[in-house]
């Protein structure tokens, strides 16, 4: 992240043509100064529970190498020990998994087994990061260098000066929760180990992965624990093992990681096909990979912080899902059973209840070819295990969350043509999904509040019924989730109406609308409804209770599907904007964007989601919210609220807002940034606000975008000059404040005038967002 004119020179001849596409190699010849990788600072978000990490990962990567200091995530930027370096990390996630295989160089002799007691001390002078590459100087004299291909995680270890160099593989203790490991010593180069945990936010059932490593020189002695018993010579030991080098003349040593989710064989599969290349050979393929994914988009513009930000939002969002397959094609599904992925990458991680907001979209964008494997490879869960996700880690549900995410993901992937083909095979899912329960002997809850939401048109709340199962529990949630319900029914309606299912677009747009049957007008906001349907829970609604995350002021923005129609029960457009103005405290706004929203709307750390009646940029309820001005003739004032929030996202370690929640929040910031937004996630809506950058390029994939690319202009734009005063789409006055996928499949330029006042653009009632009936 070093340097402060690292960014995209574009020829003068190609600025002054808006239409021209610039193609990632024309681009990366007229790049000067550096490459897009050393704009990204993979630290952003490892302090104050951003619950990033800073190690090594190719885009989606199974392998995700990463250094744990003791967080329940894995790292923090204020620790100042690191214990291992593991295989599996998930960005911005905020409880424990993963962590499986901390491995540690150490010297000497190996007396103690517990990492906690064995943990190098580091300082933040001696390392650094990068996109597919982490480095660390240990206090004991050890380099340690970290890298990774889509399967594998490749160490490489430099010691000082010893015969009694040792590298501890730690089968037993991870971020997880163990379950039982075991630890094979197969010859002088090679590990082997099994590994199976379990939970995450609460239980979950167990999971296996499965690693073989690889040395780059004979071992000259080894070893294995049980407890804290080490024994010099075993090869076996169900706790972990210790290999010993002789560093006094060779004083480097490499290791190459392999895993899977499905068995040993597959391991070794995953090693032949993607291991026996060198450490720097490995690098410089990463880096290669991270360069040309990062270079589907160029900037122009905004200082040197912006694009550090800009660039690092981007990365985030490419590191998940993740490969669940092997390299045969192998994996295991959620009947526990092994599967082959036939003709497309299976993917796994399921973080629903955030992406369905921003990532989704910016993937479908961005990376369509992998977005519609993803796609693909939520419906394999459905055909292997009988009901769609939730919050699915691996081959196992989580249940964390709540109400119905995997409808607006899917509907998303068939708006963005992600699906063809695969149409009805989507939809049977999701219609299984939407009209039933999973059986008590699933371990998923799908809709778990659905027979009383199809019969009285609410989820109930009911903090008294125990959890049926694993995870969080729709009834504890039951007002947010009568909303996530009906905004799913509505995306659902689409879907089926484009598919010829009238009779079924019809019932569920019905059943869209029951978002009004928690709508309490003697307080003019949503509430919770016991089940016998009274309001329940304090009426104020900065402190009512049955809101996932967030309160009633949060929530009441959660209506994509009818925006006009929450706007008529508020009591009109000039009752809902002074509403709207109360919430995001526009008047201090307006005087101090970015105090406002550090010092106002962040009230708390991250996992502060209660008794607020502001606007919380750190979470996802409020994600499209400052764009519903959009819908009240004042979209002006959505660029004030985006472009505020967006000073959240700074270049140092503490500069996400909230949790990244596999990429959630960092889409937030990379679609905000261009000016494109889901403001109706699982539909094809996108709201227009003004960009923070001069020109914006998007190199798109023409197998699912005919037109290959498009380029957003803003000329100008700045804190000041920030109001849209007009828009060309290919050079024709463009008036609503939003495009449709549709549009956006042969469009190539579109073009903002920007300037110091709000102008009437956007205000008239026909350019406002349409509503989904």
């Amino acid at each position: 992240m070093r340097g402060t004119r690292r960014t995209r020179l574009c020829l003068a001849a190609v600025m002054a043509a808006s239409t021209l596409i610039a193609t990632p190699a024309a681009r990366a010849a007229e790049r000067t100064d550096g490459h897009l990788t050393d704009l990204v600072n993979p630290f952003i978000g490892s302090q104050n529970e951003g619950n990033t990490f800073p190690g090594a990962a190719v885009p989606f990567g199974m392998v995700q190498l990463s250094p744990d200091t003791g967080h329940s995530t894995g790292y923090d930027y204020t620790q100042n020990r690191i214990r291992g370096f593991s295989l599996v990390h998930l960005s911005g996630v905020g409880c424990r998994i993963g962590g499986d295989l901390p491995v540690l160089p150490t010297t000497g002799d190996v007396t103690q087994t517990d990492y906690a007691k064995y943990a190098a001390g580091y300082s933040h002078a001696d390392e650094e990061a990068s996109p597919g590459y982490y480095r660390v100087g240990l206090d004991s004299g050890i380099r340690a260098e970290l890298t990774a291909t889509g399967r594998t995680g490749v160490q490489r270890f430099t010691f000082p000066a010893t015969d009694k160099a040792n590298v501890l593989l730690n089968a037993s203790q991870s971020l997880h929760q163990a379950v039982g490991s075991s630890v094979e010593i197969l010859d002088d180069h090679t590990v082997r180990t099994e590994i199976t945990g379990h939970g995450f936010c609460r239980d979950t059932g167990p999971y296996s992965v499965y690693t073989i490593t690889r040395f780059s020189r004979p071992f000259t002695a080894y070893g294995t624990w049980k407890g804290s018993a080490v024994t010099a010579g075993a090869r076996t030991g169900p706790g972990g093992a210790y290999v010993r080098f002789d560093a006094t003349k060779d004083r480097t040593v490499e290791a190459t990681t392999a895993m899977s989710y499905v068995d040993a064989r597959g391991a070794a599969v995953n090693l032949r096909a993607e291991g026996g290349r060198s450490f720097d050979a490995v690098r410089q393929r990463a880096r290669e990979e991270w360069e040309r994914r990062l270079d589907t988009v160029g900037v122009q513009g905004g200082d040197p912080a912006l694009r550090r930000t800009f660039y690092s939002s981007l990365y985030r969002s490419f590191l998940a899902p993740n490969i669940g397959s092997d390299a045969d094609g192998r994996y295991t599904g959620w009947d526990r059973r092994i599967h082959r992925a036939e003709r497309f990458t299976y993917y796994q991680n399921w973080s629903l209840w955030d992406t369905y907001r921003t990532q989704a979209q910016l993937l479908a964008l961005l990376a369509p070819r992998e977005a519609r494997d993803m796609a693909l490879s939520v419906v394999k869960v459905a055909e292997d295990g009988g009901w769609l996700p939730k919050w699915g880690y691996g081959p196992v549900e989580t249940n964390i969350m709540s109400g119905d995410p995997v409808t607006p993901f899917l509907t998303t992937a068939y708006q963005m043509g992600l699906l063809k083909g695969l149409e009805e095979r989507t939809y049977r899912a999701l219609k299984k999904n939407a009209d039933g329960v999973p059986p008590a002997a699933y371990p998923g809850i799908g809709r778990e509040a659905n027979a009383e939401y199809i019969a009285h048109g609410f989820a109930p709340y009911d903090k008294d019924r125990p959890y049926a199962k694993m995870g969080d529990s729709d009834y504890r949630h039951g007002a947010s989730v009568t909303l996530e319900y009906a905004l799913a029914d509505a995306m659902l309606a689409q879907m089926a109406r484009g598919l010829g299912h009238s009779a079924d677009a019809a019932r569920y747009a019905a059943r869209a609308q029951n978002y009004r049957n928690i709508f309490d007008p003697s307080t003019g906001f949503f509430r919770a409804k016991d089940a016998a349907g009274a309001f329940t829970g304090s009426a104020d609604p900065a402190r009512g209770i049955g809101f996932h995350e967030g309160t009633a002021w949060q929530y009441q923005w959660l209506v994509p599907q009818d925006l006009p129609g929450m706007v008529g029960l508020i009591g009109g457009e000039h009752a809902a904007n002074a509403r709207l103005d109360t919430f995001f405290a526009y008047d201090k706004l307006l005087a101090d964007p970015a105090k406002t929203a550090r010092e106002v709307w962040v009230h708390g750390n991250a996992y502060d989601y209660y008794n607020a009646d502001k606007y919380n940029p750190m979470n996802e309820p409020d994600l499209i919210a400052p764009y519903t001005y959009l819908s009240t003739g004042q979209p002006w004032k959505t660029t004030d609220v985006v472009h505020a929030a967006l000073t959240l996202f700074t270049d140092g370690p503490t500069g996400m807002t909230g949790n990244d929640d596999l990429g959630t929040m960092s889409a937030w910031n990379v679609l905000s940034s261009i000016g494109l937004f889901p403001i109706q996630p699982g539909y094809d809506t996108w709201g227009l606000s003004t960009p923070v950058f001069d020109r914006v390029d998007l190199t798109l994939d023409r197998r699912f975008w005919p037109g290959g690319g498009l380029t957003v202009t803003a000329p100008g734009t700045s804190a000041t000059d920030r109001y849209v005063q007009s828009v060309r789409t290919d050079g024709k006055a463009h008036t609503r404040t939003y495009l449709t996928t549709g549009a956006l499949r042969s469009l190539r330029t579109l073009a903002f005038t920007v300037g110091s006042r709000p102008s009437e653009w956007g205000t008239s009632h026909q350019a406002v967002p349409p509503v989904l009936k």
